[in-house]
């Protein structure tokens, strides 16, 4: 890290500290508290830490107030609209753009790297069969360290791209039989003959039984959803998978740590709570209803899918979404689904409505994502385990980059304690 050239002032009982100021490339100014309880003998106090950077990266940026989400410096409308998920793949892994042949190389390193170990697929049938996919998720991946030997030793560079390789590509099969065990179906192979968002859509809903077309409609509606969510700077998943791989964790354990918060209602559940919000309204003609609760403060009820803690304008990847989620309803209609035309007329509504425009409670990526999964038929079961596979990429690239800082150090928070001093053992007659 470069030197500072400017500084804070910190006075405690008259006496005053000089904390270095660091200027990034964009965002706000950070201030250096490294040293602080060694020279001032004092913690900071910021509970989430909204404060507080834990990290520097070059990754992702965000700037809620503009409504910008950032990947190595490409806009996320540009990269969803142009590229494809592979490609968001290879730049959030090495970068920059990969050349034709380069992202050619890289597919087919992918592509070759779905299938599983056979062995595998015991743990699957470990579980009971209305395990949550999540639940299964967690545990898959985790043991991903017990068959894959070659690729958990994180001071190796090639076994760290290895690894990488390998969760981008086992993920959507893993994602694909957690959900087909829990419905009962026979585990579907991957297919070197078809693309990334293709080939999940295939795992997930053909049978041996008959031949699965894929509208390419939807395998771009598929692939736009993980684009979408590949990365998100420093949010809850993404920061316990740096935390759990200050320890020296291998890779699979780390991932599945991200996912196992991920699985949080709070963090990857957010477009199954918008589904279950729609199911709650029911049908078009209660939307009045339910828009007069979300206004009244003293109802508990709330709009899911709208305004986003983050984004204080728009989101900036629903644009995108929304033309993905309009053309995947015209191709599968809504008349026959009250979920989907319920959808359809509360963002209508929303946003033909002062109040929530006023308040820029625009409809987010949460909102459109659960209306074109549930489209496409998957159980909002299956919502959040396609989270973790789109966010995947993510999560490795923020732990080879982690890996590769020459200041990181072990993950070790400090507390405002408000429990007992010291006090003596009584005797348990004595008590």
């Amino acid at each position: 890290m470069a030197d500072s050239p400017k500084t804070a002032t910190l006075t405690i009982d008259g006496q005053s500290f000089e904390l270095p100021i660091y200027s990034p490339t964009a965002g706000p100014d950070v201030i250096d508290i490294r040293k602080l309880y060694a020279q001032a003998g004092v913690f900071t106090y910021d509970p989430g830490f909204t404060s507080t950077a834990s990290c520097d990266s070059t990754i992702t940026f965000i700037d809620g107030d503009k409504g910008e989400l950032l990947h190595r410096g490409y806009p996320i409308d540009q990269l969803a609209a142009k590229s494809h998920y592979l490609e968001v793949c290879y730049l959030l892994l090495y970068g920059s753009l990969p050349s034709a042949q380069q992202l050619e190389e890289f597919e087919n390193t992918i592509t070759h790297h779905t299938m599983i170990h056979e062995q595998m697929h015991n743990f699957f049938r470990g579980f009971r069969r209305d395990a949550h996919p999540m639940a299964i998720m967690v545990g898959v991946v985790g043991a991903m360290a017990a068959f894959y030997h070659d690729s958990t030793d994180i001071s190796s560079p090639r076994e760290r791209e290895i690894a990488s390789h390998r969760l981008i590509a086992k993920m959507p099969t893993i994602a694909a039989m957690a959900y087909k065990y829990s419905i009962g179906q026979p585990f579907v192979y991957p297919r070197n003959d078809l693309d990334y968002a293709a080939n999940f859509l295939h795992m997930c809903f053909a049978v041996p039984a008959e031949q699965y077309n894929i509208d390419p409609i939807l395998a771009r509606a598929m692939d736009r959803i993980f684009t979408l969510h590949a990365d998100h700077e420093q949010n809850a998943s993404t920061s316990t998978v740096r935390l759990a791989s200050s320890s020296g964790a291998n890779p699979f354990a780390c991932i599945a740590a991200g996912i196992a918060c991920l699985w949080g209602p709070a963090h990857g559940g957010a477009n199954q709570a918008c589904l279950e919000m729609l199911k709650e309204i029911g049908s078009p003609d209660r939307i009045p209803e339910y828009i007069a609760r979300a206004k009244d403060k003293n109802d508990p009820f709330r709009l899911m899918g709208f305004g986003h803690r983050v984004y204080k304008n728009f989101d900036p990847r629903a644009t995108v979404m929304k033309e993905s989620a309009d053309e995947v309803l015209d191709l599968m209609g809504v008349e026959n689904n009250p979920i989907l035309a319920t959808a359809k007329a509360l963002e209508k509504a929303a946003l033909e409505d002062e109040y929530f425009t006023e308040k820029k409670l625009f409809p987010n990526v949460d909102f459109y994502s659960g209306i074109i999964l549930e489209a496409m038929g998957f159980p909002t079961s299956m919502f959040t385990p396609i989270f973790a596979l789109s966010r995947t990429v993510g999560w490795i690239s923020q732990w080879k980059e982690q890996l590769g800082d020459p200041q990181m150090k072990i993950g070790r928070p400090r507390q405002l304690y408000r429990g007992e001093t010291e006090r003596n053992y009584v005797d348990i007659e004595k008590r």
